[in-house]
């Protein structure tokens, strides 16, 4: 039975779908009954209507998340619709559960008008804690994000571009260390100009990245000061160079990566890159250049991509969850750029740290250690959970977005029964 095959039986199996609802308090007794609904509900009502910051006192808002749709930018099959993007969204929610404790409902909205979609959320927004928009097309994705962040007070993020910028980001931090070279004078050749690309793109300027040193590439070519017509996001990155091509452009770049499609990166375009290069090929299910290939061609490249089935997979996983779960813990109103940037460094750091046996087992490798074939830690690290959470809690408090303070270590202490339940959680799947 070949993959397909073996997820469609693995989705229609009996109960359907990837996640359920439980009660989380007692319910054996009238007594009990009684207190979840009516009467007792009553009084946590009451309280709520005189304050409504209490409804994270006595509901579940503070530990629930929407991952909100409309289908039209679904992974690698393009605009397919709100009903085929559920179980993606399932799977999103599914995520969050098992990897940070977060309780999630998967919402598919079906419009492709981006003011009846954030119409849509607003009058939903009450029930959350946060929301993670998902594959939303460009350019609409941009202002439905922006419009969310600033209409609501809880973190709204759009995954596809901020998880992907916080990973590559974290990547391209680590290979640029590995190689010796200073962020801020490497040249990047960025494929691709949607929603990831341009988040990306920002990002890197965070972390030190000069903008005049990234180049940017759509499917007419390079975005530069000739072109016209371009859009306020691309024209952000709109540089001044001769390059028309991305032949042209990636000689003598210290990194290219890519957001676009399979085959974009020829070989002879390998060739041409500057010395240990660094290479993020992320187009899904195929990159932009195979990574046998590409490493045949250069010994000193440094290479990753979307693939768990090579090293250096940049993969959402290694950060969503847990940005969120430090956001929900501190009751922030956003996930600003504070946060992301102390996701992106947590990240990037842990991949320094002594990698335990049990990580090696599970991925069936003799060895792991910190240096071209292992740049960001992998998926099923747990320990990703306290780092990158308390990065963010600690960056959310600092940067004033946070409605409460914590005291880091029993914070700490919190996190580490977190991922225990999760073991827990992982063996009961099994």
């Amino acid at each position: 039975m070949d993959i397909y095959e073996m997820a469609l039986e693995y989705h229609r199996a009996y109960p359907k779908g990837k996640l359920a609802t439980i009660p989380t308090k007692p319910h054996n007794t009238q007594r009990d009954l009684a207190l979840a609904y009516s009467p007792g509900v009553a009084a946590p009502s009451m309280e709520i209507s005189k304050n409504r910051e209490d409804v994270f006192e006595y509901t579940g808002k503070g530990n629930l998340v929407a991952v909100i749709s409309n289908g039209t930018a679904v992974l690698g099959l393009g605009n397919i619709g709100a009903e085929a993007a559920k179980p993606v969204m399932e799977g999103k929610s599914f995520l969050f559960k098992i990897l940070s404790g977060i309780d999630s409902f998967d919402i598919e909205i079906g419009t492709e008008d981006p003011e009846k979609f954030i119409e849509t959320v607003k009058m939903i927004a009450p029930t959350f804690g946060g929301i993670n928009l998902e594959d939303i097309k460009a350019p609409e994705c941009f202002e439905i994000e922006r419009r969310l962040k600033a209409e609501l007070d809880i973190p709204v993020m759009h995954d596809d571009q901020h998880g992907t910028a916080i990973i590559s980001s974290a990547a391209l931090m680590n290979a640029m260390e590995i190689s010796g070279k200073n962020i801020g004078d490497i040249r990047i050749v960025i494929n691709g100009a949607g929603a990831a690309a341009i988040a990306s793109a920002n990002m890197y300027l965070k972390i030190g990245a000069k903008r005049e040193n990234i180049i940017m590439c759509d499917s007419k070519g390079v975005i530069n000061t000739r072109r016209t017509n371009l859009s306020p996001e691309k024209s952000a990155f709109a540089n001044n160079t001769q390059a028309s091509t991305l032949d042209e452009a990636i000689a003598g770049a210290d990194a290219f990566i890519g957001f676009s499609k399979a085959g974009v990166l020829k070989p002879e375009m390998v060739k041409k890159m500057a010395k240990n290069p660094l290479i993020l090929a992320l187009a899904n299910p195929e990159p932009e250049i195979g990574y046998n290939e590409a490493k045949s061609i250069r010994k000193d490249l440094i290479m990753g991509t979307g693939r768990s089935d090579f090293p250096n997979q940049v993969n959402n996983v290694l950060g969503f969850p847990y940005i969120f779960r430090g956001a929900l813990d501190v009751k922030a109103t956003e996930i600003n750029d504070e946060m992301k940037l102390a996701a992106a460094k947590a990240i990037a750091g842990l991949a320094k740290e002594d990698i335990p046996e049990e990580i090696i087992k599970a991925y069936g490798v003799k060895h792991l250690a910190f240096g071209p074939d292992y740049l960001i830690p992998m998926p099923l690290d747990k320990r990703l959970l306290c780092r990158v959470s308390q990065a963010v809690a600690k960056a959310a408090i600092e940067s004033g977005t946070a409605r409460i303070g914590y005291e880091p270590e029993k914070y700490k202490i919190y996190l580490e029964r977190l991922c225990r339940e999760r073991a827990f959680v992982s063996e009961r799947i099994k």
